[in-house]
């Protein structure tokens, strides 16, 4: 396609949405709006998915050992644990660092509870606290360190606590909210994309006199098709982008109010310049494809007279 042929076909999808203003502004006020929504609720998915693997990532496995194990045989057990396929991290903590942690965790209440407690008077054992890369899979992983007292005599662990029963509960409230979330996404999805190809095909369906006098005087489907295939772009790209620009200004007002109030109620959102990349580049795409995929399905019906 010479280059001239190409300014010809922007100069006229470009003058189409301006002679056509009412329609053009229909199509754009409808995915204006179709993508409005998808984009709340992606954002809306986006932060629940990141609340959820920051709880998740908080779950870890408390391993207790003998009050009288020594030194030598805890650096044994660390470097079992350490080797264990799921484990990121193991901390050693000490009886007095868990005193010390107990009398924090009181809070003002601490020291007169703990009064009388010291070193040689500490009832707390020794532990290991323990990460895993996959916190759905830590029962599996906690099992596997029960298991690491099979075959020694001195049995050096006393018990192994993740919040059995409590954790599991949690990861499929955290999965249901991710299902149910993605869900809605995609149907918000299908569905701006049904409202988007009619709107567009009404406007199409508007000047279908004109396409058929272009093809009766001798125009080929390709010079008919590609000024609308232009106009369904800019269309496309104008709404989106304005759409864009609505959706990541209010999410980044909602941010600062969350940071200045909400942040007293452990709410955390995604940073408007972790996700505001992804929202672009969901929106503008969708909508461009969207306006060039309504205009050239709408208008290959006419292209046969």
């Amino acid at each position: 396609m010479k280059l001239s042929t190409l300014l010809r076909h922007f100069r006229e999808g470009f003058k189409n949405i301006i002679r056509n203003g009412w329609m053009s502004f229909a199509s754009i006020s409808s995915i204006f709006f179709s993508l409005f929504l998808l984009g709340v609720f992606v954002l809306l998915a986006l932060n629940i998915n990141s609340m959820a693997s920051n709880i998740e990532s908080q779950v870890q496995i408390r391993v207790y050992l003998q009050t009288d194990i020594d030194q030598q045989k805890a650096n044994q057990l660390e470097n079992k644990i350490r080797k264990l396929a799921d484990v990121s991290k193991v901390e050693f903590v000490s009886k007095e660092e868990g005193l010390e942690l107990l009398r924090k965790n009181l809070g003002q209440d601490g020291d007169a509870l703990l009064d009388g407690y010291d070193q040689e008077s500490n009832p707390l054992p020794d532990s290991f606290t323990v990460e895993v890369f996959d916190p759905q899979n830590i029962n599996v992983t906690a099992n596997q360190i029960k298991a690491l007292n099979n075959g020694d005599e001195t049995k050096p662990i006393t018990s192994v606590k993740y919040g059995q029963g409590t954790v599991e509960k949690m990861f499929k409230i955290t999965n249901a909210i991710r299902n149910i979330g993605l869900i809605v996404v995609i149907g918000l999805g299908v569905t701006a994309m049904f409202l988007i190809s009619t709107t567009i095909k009404m406007t199409i369906l508007a000047r279908r006199r004109e396409i058929g006098i272009m093809k009766l005087v001798g125009a080929t489907n390709a010079f008919i098709r590609w000024p609308f295939f232009v106009e369904g772009a800019l269309i496309g790209i104008v709404a989106s982008g304005i759409t864009t620009a609505v959706v990541l200004f209010a999410y980044s007002e909602l941010v600062h109010l969350n940071e200045a109030e909400l942040g007293l109620l452990m709410i955390k959102l995604i940073p408007v310049q972790d996700c505001g990349w992804k929202i672009a580049t969901l929106l503008i795409g969708l909508g461009t494809l969207l306006g060039v995929w309504g205009s050239t399905i709408s208008v290959r019906k006419y292209l046969k007279v």
